[in-house]
C-alpha cells in the first residue's frame, strides 16, 4: 500500500496515531511475537512525523518573524534599535509628505504609507537593517500614473471661473494609486511564491544606477514649480520632461520672489546641516534632525507671520487625525494600470533587493530573494487597502537605521509608533507647512542619486559596455520617460549580454613548458603551440547564435580551409577518375593490339625474325631519343606470354596524378616526412560551454564529418557532465564519434594523441611535467 506523506492538524495526528498504534497490535497478535522489521504503522507514523518538522520550516520560511523575534536579546539590541527607530521616524515624517507631492497627493497619505507598509515588513522581511516606506523613484512613478489617469482638466468645476474641483480630483488620484499599488503588490506576491526571485538579474548594477539617475533629474524638475511657484502645463509621453523643463523656464518672469526666498533658505540650511552631519558623523551620537526642524521651523514662521495670507505662499492644507478604515481598491482601474504595476513591482523591489543584500554581506546574515519578493508584495498589498501607495526601501533612511544603532527591525516598529503618533495627534499642526519646503526637503535627498554620475569616468576606465548600458538607460529615461526607459534599458541590456555572447574571443592554446598548463599563445609568450596539434576554445558556450562564427574562427586561427580543402579533394578525386578511365580506355586498345600481335604469331617465324632485324638496325642516337621522351622502348615491346605490365600502367597513372596536383601531394609527402609541422589532429577545449543546443550539435558533428574527410583527427576536451549528457541524448556520439574522442583535460587528449603518432620523447616530457 502506498502512503503518501501529508501535513495535518495535532487533532488528525493523534487520532492517525492511534489508529495506527492499533493496527501495530493486531499485526503483533497475529505473528506472536515482535518484529523487528518497521511495520506499516510505523511507517505511517514516521511519516507523520517527518511532516512536522516540515511543516515548521515552511511556517518559518514564510514567517520570518517567527523565527527571530522569540530569541530577541533586549541587552544587546533593545538600545539601539530604539535610538535607531525614533531617529527613522523623525526622517520619516517629513519625507512621508513631501515625497507624498511627488505621487501627486496630499501629504497625509505619506504618512500612512510609512506606517503601515513597514508593520507588513516587520512580519515578512528578512532583512535587519532597510528602512521600507516612500522612497523618490516610486513616488515619482506613482505620480505619473495618477496625473495620466486623473488630470486637472477632468475636474473642472461648471462656473464661468472654471475652477478645479481638487476635491474630487484627489479622491480619485488615491483610487489610481492604491489600485496601483494593489496589483503591484499581486505581482511581486505571485513572482516570490513561483521562486522569480531572479529576475533581479536581469536588472544589473549600471542599468539600476543609470535608471534611478534618471529618475532623479524627473524628480527634480518636478518639484521646481513648487520652488518657484509656478504652474506649468502638463505633459506626457515621450519628451515630456523635456517640454515641463521648457514650459518651466517660459514661467521664470512669473516667479513668485515669497516661495522662491522660502526654498533657498530652507535649502541652504538643509544642505549646511547634512554636510556637518557627514563630516562629523563619527563624533555625532545622531545625526542632527534638521529635516524636522527645518519643518518645525517653517510651520512656525508660516503659522504666526501669517505668510499664506500675506503673500499667497501655497502650502500643505488640511490633515485630518486618525486613521480611515480600509477601502476595496477599484479593480475596474485594473487594466489602466497594468503595465505600469509591473514596472513599479520589478524596479522597487531591485531597489531593496540590491540594498537588503548588501546589508547582509556586511553583517553577515542571509537575505531571501524569494521571500523578500513576497515581503514587499504584502507591504504594498495590505498598504493599498489602507490607502498608501508603493513602498520600497530608502538608502538613506537605512544608513540612518544602520548607523545610529540598529540591529533588528524592531527600529521599523518603533518608527512606526512615532509616525501612528503623529497622524493620531499632532498632524493638524502642520497643515501650514510651505510645500516649497518639502520640494528643498526632496532636493536634499536626492544627493546620492545625483553622485551616481560618477560612475559615467570609472566605468569607461574599467568597462565600456557597461557604461553604454548606463548611458543608454539614463538617455531613454530622460527622453522617453519612466515606463518605457525601463523597458528600452532592460532590452538594451540584454542584448549586449546576446551580442557579448555571439562575438566571443577565440584562441589558439598552447603547452607551457613545466606545467599541464594551456594557455591563449597570442596572450602568454611562454605558451608554445604543440608540433601537429591545433588546440582551439571559445570564450563562452557555443549555442545557435555563435555556432556559425566558432566554425569559422576554428578555420581562421588554425589556418585550415575546410571547405577549400574539400573541394581541392574532390577536384583530384574527379581529375583521378578521369585519369583511370583513359588509362582503362588505353588498356583496352593495348589488349587489342596484344591480341592481334598473338593472331599474327601463327603466320610463321619469317615475320618475327624480320621485327627482330629492324629491331638491330635502331642506331644508338634514336634509342636515346626514345628515351628522352620518355618512352622505354623495352617496356613497350609486347611480352611473349601475351600479358600486359599493369604495374608500370599503374605507376604511371600515379606520376601523372603528381604532376597535376603537385602542391597537395607535396604536402602530403612533408607529412610523413616532417611531422612536427604538419597538422594532424585538432581538440576542441569546450570546457566554457555550459550547454548546447541543435545547433551547436550538428555543428559539432560537421566538424568532426568535414575535418575527418581530409585525415584530421578532431577530439573533445574539458566536457561538463552535463554538456556529455546533452550530447548523449542528441545523439551525438556514433560510430563516427566514438566516446574515445572525449578527454577530461586537454592535457589527456594531448597525450593521447601523441602516444598514437608515436610521439614518445614528446609523450614522456609531457607526463613529467605533470608530475612535477
Amino acid at each position: 500500500m502506498n502512503m503518501e506523506k501529508r501535513d495535518c492538524s495535532a487533532e488528525e495526528f493523534f487520532v492517525q496515531r492511534k489508529v495506527l498504534d492499533e493496527l501495530h497490535l493486531d499485526e503483533v497478535a497475529q505473528k506472536g511475537t515482535w518484529s523487528t522489521k518497521p511495520t506499516l504503522g510505523e511507517q505511517m507514523k514516521e511519516s507523520l512525523r517527518c511532516s512536522v518538522p516540515r511543516l515548521k520550516h515552511a511556517v518559518l520560511s514564510w514567517v520570518p518573524v517567527l523565527s527571530w523575534l522569540p530569541h530577541y536579546s533586549f541587552r544587546e539590541n533593545a538600545i539601539g534599535d530604539l535610538i535607531s527607530g525614533c531617529s527613522v521616524g523623525i526622517m520619516h515624517l517629513p519625507q512621508g509628505m513631501a515625497y507624498a507631492l511627488l505621487a501627486s497627493l496630499r501629504p497625509v497619505y505619506g504618512l500612512y504609507t510609512s506606517l503601515f507598509p513597514v508593520l507588513v515588513y516587520f512580519i515578512f522581511g528578512t532583512s535587519r537593517h532597510i528602512s521600507i516606506g516612500t522612497f523618490a523613484v516610486i513616488s515619482i512613478m506613482i505620480g505619473s500614473v495618477t496625473e495620466r489617469l486623473g488630470p486637472d482638466s477632468n475636474f473642472m468645476g461648471n462656473g464661468t471661473n472654471g475652477t478645479v474641483d481638487y476635491d474630487k480630483r484627489d479622491a480619485f488620484r488615491v483610487q489610481v494609486a492604491c489600485s496601483l499599488t494593489v496589483l503591484t503588490g499581486i505581482f511581486q506576491i505571485l513572482l516570490g511564491v513561483v521562486r522569480f526571485g531572479f529576475v533581479v538579474t536581469y536588472l544589473s548594477e549600471p542599468l539600476v544606477r543609470g535608471y534611478t539617475t534618471g529618475s532623479a533629474c524627473h524628480v527634480c524638475i518636478s518639484q521646481l514649480k513648487y520652488l518657484f511657484g509656478v504652474k506649468p502645463e502638463r505633459f506626457t509621453g515621450p519628451l515630456s520632461l523635456i517640454y515641463t523643463l521648457v514650459d518651466i523656464c517660459r514661467l521664470l518672469p512669473e516667479t513668485k520672489v515669497p516661495e522662491l526666498v522660502v526654498s533657498l533658505v530652507a535649502l541652504a540650511v538643509l544642505i549646511v546641516v547634512k554636510e556637518v552631519n557627514d563630516c562629523y558623523r563619527q563624533k555625532l551620537p545622531l545625526p542632527i534632525p534638521i529635516e524636522l526642524i527645518v519643518v518645525i521651523a517653517a510651520t512656525i514662521i508660516t503659522h504666526f507671520c501669517g505668510l499664506t495670507s500675506k503673500y499667497s505662499i501655497d502650502v500643505v492644507g488640511e490633515i485630518p487625525s486618525g486613521l480611515k478604515a480600509p477601502q476595496a481598491p477599484d479593480v475596474t482601474l485594473f487594466s489602466d494600470v497594468i503595465g505600469d504595476a509591473f514596472a513599479v513591482a520589478i524596479v522597487g523591489y531591485a531597489i531593496n533587493i540590491s540594498l537588503g543584500k548588501t546589508f547582509g554581506l556586511k553583517y553577515g546574515y542571509k537575505v531571501d530573494s524569494n521571500q523578500e519578493l513576497v515581503a514587499l508584495g504584502l507591504s504594498n498589498t495590505v498598504g493599498g487597502f489602507f490607502q498608501c501607495y508603493s513602498v520600497t526601501s530608502s538608502l538613506s533612511r537605512s544608513l540612518v537605521q544602520e548607523s545610529t544603532g540598529g540591529k533588528t527591525q524592531v527600529a521599523g516598529v518603533i518608527s512606526s509608533v512615532i509616525v501612528l503618533i503623529t497622524i493620531l495627534k499632532i498632524g493638524s499642526l502642520f497643515e501650514d507647512l510651505p510645500k516649497a519646503v518639502l520640494s528643498t526637503i526632496v532636493f536634499v535627498n536626492l544627493k546620492g542619486m545625483f553622485k551616481q554620475f560618477m560612475d559615467v569616468p570609472a566605468l569607461w576606465k574599467t568597462n565600456k559596455v557597461d557604461l553604454l548600458v548606463w548611458l543608454v538607460t539614463f538617455a531613454s529615461t530622460i527622453l522617453l520617460n519612466l515606463d518605457l526607459g525601463l523597458a528600452v534599458s532592460i532590452v538594451f541590456s540584454i542584448l549586449t549580454v546576446i551580442f557579448r555572447t555571439q562575438l566571443p574571443r577565440y584562441s589558439i592554446l598552447g603547452h607551457v613548458s613545466g606545467t599541464d598548463l594551456y594557455l591563449d599563445t597570442d596572450t602568454y609568450k611562454e605558451a608554445k603551440e604543440i608540433p601537429g596539434i591545433k588546440i582551439f576554445r571559445s570564450s563562452t558556450t557555443i549555442y545557435y547564435t555563435n555556432a556559425e562564427m566558432y566554425l569559422e574562427a576554428l578555420q581562421e586561427k588554425s589556418g585550415i580551409e575546410i571547405g577549400k580543402l574539400l573541394t581541392q579533394k574532390k577536384k583530384r578525386e574527379a581529375k583521378l577518375k578521369r585519369t583511370q578511365e583513359k588509362e582503362k580506355k588505353k588498356a583496352k586498345k593495348e589488349a587489342k593490339k596484344q591480341n592481334k600481335a598473338i593472331s599474327h604469331l601463327s603466320s610463321g617465324t619469317s615475320s618475327l625474325q624480320e621485327s627482330e632485324m629492324k629491331e638491330r638496325r635502331v642506331s644508338p642516337g634514336q634509342k636515346r631519343q626514345s628515351q628522352g621522351n620518355g618512352v622505354d622502348l623495352s617496356l613497350t615491346e609486347t611480352p611473349k606470354n601475351g600479358r600486359v605490365n599493369l604495374a608500370y600502367q599503374h605507376d604511371a597513372t600515379m606520376s601523372d596524378s603528381d604532376s597535376d596536383t603537385g602542391g597537395h601531394i607535396n604536402t602530403q609527402a612533408s607529412h610523413s616526412g616532417d611531422e612536427d609541422k604538419a597538422t594532424h589532429s585538432i581538440i576542441l577545449d569546450i570546457s566554457t560551454t555550459s550547454f548546447v543546443d541543435t545547433v551547436a550539435v550538428k555543428t559539432m558533428k560537421n566538424i568532426f564529418r568535414d575535418f575527418g574527410e581530409i585525415e584530421l583527427d578532431v577530439y573533445l576536451a574539458g566536457c561538463q557532465a552535463c554538456v556529455v549528457e546533452q550530447l548523449e541524448t542528441a545523439g551525438f556520439f556514433s560510430e563516427s564519434i566514438p566516446k574515445s574522442r572525449l578527454f577530461v583535460t586537454v592535457h589527456d587528449a594531448v597525450l593521447h594523441i601523441l602516444h598514437k603518432v608515436g610521439r614518445g620523447d614528446f609523450v614522456l616530457d609531457l607526463s613529467c611535467t605533470t608530475q612535477m
